[in-house]
């Protein structure tokens, strides 16, 4: 069983890193989508807006699905889909195939973000032990790398189709090859798991009340990292006077430290407790975004989006452990629903910060989301250990996810 886990957690880590890449891949490149298609300005917040919308559709989606499918079937095969649905995107040439292209992905990404989050739960309740992170830590690093790639087809002047195709040629089978060694929510391989039918986690059932505060919490997160990534160059350039060459840097290492942060989290869920973690990761977040408002210049704005990386970095992925610690038997549905707020964060967080900065200013815009991800404080016994919620010995006594400290693997 030992050996079983270890590769199915190895495999899901590399389709976290995939949607890490895939997704890096797409948003850098908007500006080379707009032109392609000729979407004019006024028309592009709408695609935009539509991938979160309809991504929010495809988790809804998937809480019914689970219920007759496994999780680990579906995330089998909406991977594949978002990777032919990038290179759609690149390789189409009228507006309508674009939006069927983006239309696709977003359905596909939403069934893969729940999806994966449920395999990320399940392990976590197998292992016995914060590894959540370590998921999340794929994915950022995938988006490092898709950015840089991004980057480089953009210096070369490469064509939308020529700049994914090679991505989608190596990520696609080594993700369908992967998936063999996915598992469920029984602990069981997917092969194991396809015949026993949908496994555990969509049994019971969700109390929206009770799940409510994680949802609050992981739209702030959202709202916080959509505002780094929609408006740190922006901000650097146009209010703190930076050259356009610096400007494109805070991005570069927000991403590097919500790497690290991520990479070494767990450790720290496992020593201190996830609710001192998620306060912890409050606190400095909204430090991030003090120090962004009233910086003086650009380096200590650099300082800030820094620290906004540290802060945040830990916030989702805590989140999507506590819905799974809060309902032992219906996590699979928990994680589908808390995963709609991460796009409702991001459909917020953007345009928040674009209103307030025009009709305000943006070192006040800056404000708003410190306090919001404040509010997580408020929240954050929600991240507490509920051991009269847990049930079918999934968890197992002592375990470092509940803040009562673990033997490493």
């Amino acid at each position: 069983m030992t050996e079983v886990l270890r590769r199915g957690r190895a495999s899901l880590a590399f389709s976290f890193f995939a949607q890490g890449a895939a997704f890096a891949l797409l948003v850098t490149r908007i500006p080379a989508i707009q032109d392609r298609y000729g979407v004019s300005d006024a028309l592009l917040p709408l695609f935009l807006a539509a991938v979160p919308i309809l991504a929010g559709v495809g988790s809804v989606a998937t809480e019914q699905l689970v219920k007759r499918i496994p999780a680990t079937r579906l995330l089998r095969w909406s991977q594949p889909v978002v990777l032919l649905a990038l290179l759609g995107v690149g390789a189409g040439e009228r507006m309508v195939e674009l939006g069927v292209a983006l239309a696709v992905f977003g359905l596909a990404v939403g069934a893969l973000d729940a999806s994966m989050n449920m395999l990320g739960v399940s392990l976590q309740r197998a292992y016995g032990r914060s590894i959540m992170l370590s998921f999340h830590a794929a994915y950022s690093l995938g988006g490092i790398v898709g950015a840089s790639l991004a980057w480089g087809g953009a210096h070369w002047h490469l064509t939308l189709w020529v700049s994914y195709l090679p991505v989608v040629l190596v990520l696609l089978p080594a993700v369908l090859v992967g998936s063999r060694w996915y598992v469920g929510a029984d602990g069981r391989d997917v092969e194991n798991e396809a015949e026993r039918g949908a496994g555990t986690g969509a049994g019971g059932g969700v109390v929206f009340r009770a799940l409510l505060p994680l949802c609050l919490v992981m739209t702030f997160a959202y709202i916080g990292d959509s505002t780094v990534s929609n408006w740190s160059a922006k901000y650097l350039q146009d209010v703190l006077g930076s050259s356009e060459q610096l400007a494109t840097v805070p991005y570069n290492v927000y991403m590097v430290t919500t790497l690290l942060g991520r990479a070494i989290g767990d450790v720290g869920v496992r020593r201190f407790g996830a609710v001192v973690v998620v306060r912890l990761g409050a606190v400095v977040a909204a430090l991030g975004f003090g120090v962004v408002a009233v910086a003086p210049g650009a380096w200590v704005g650099m300082g800030g989006f820094t620290l906004l990386g540290v802060g945040l970095c830990v916030l989702v992925p805590q989140t999507f452990a506590a819905a799974g610690r809060l309902f032992p038997g219906a996590s699979d549905a928990a994680v589908a629903r808390l995963n709609v707020f991460n796009y409702v964060g991001f459909l917020i967080g953007s345009p928040l910060v674009g209103a307030l900065g025009d009709a305000w200013s943006y070192r006040g815009a800056m404000v708003v989301p410190m306090v919001l991800v404040l509010v997580t404080l408020v929240y954050a016994r929600s991240f507490a250990p509920q051991p009269d919620r847990y049930g079918g010995g999934h968890e197992r006594p002592r375990t470092a996810d509940v803040g009562r400290g673990s033997n490493g693997l």
